[in-house]
């Protein structure tokens, strides 16, 4: 019990994986997206179809390249799609 409570003190100390900054790209053929450009989309697709942001709380992405399509869920219920 010791030594997890040490390395839960240590990652709270320099930040963890759960803290550190992440960059993820996603590239198939020429195309190439950034994951944050892609979840700023479906939010403003989402929104687009009346869900408020308060309204979320599960997103599920689902990266499509190959149709130039992202699909998504959000909180079990309601899905999109949006252009790769």
């Amino acid at each position: 019990m010791a030594r997890k409570s040490s390395v839960e003190r240590a990652n709270s100390l320099t930040g963890g994986f759960a803290l550190a900054q992440k960059n993820v790209v996603i590239q198939y053929g020429n195309d190439e997206r950034k994951m944050d450009d892609i979840l700023a989309a479906i939010k403003s697709d989402a929104e687009s179809k009346g869900i408020k942001d308060a309204d979320f709380s599960k997103v599920d992405v689902y990266v499509k390249p190959e149709e130039k399509k992202v699909f998504y869920v959000i909180n079990e219920k309601e899905s999109g799609s949006i252009d790769f």
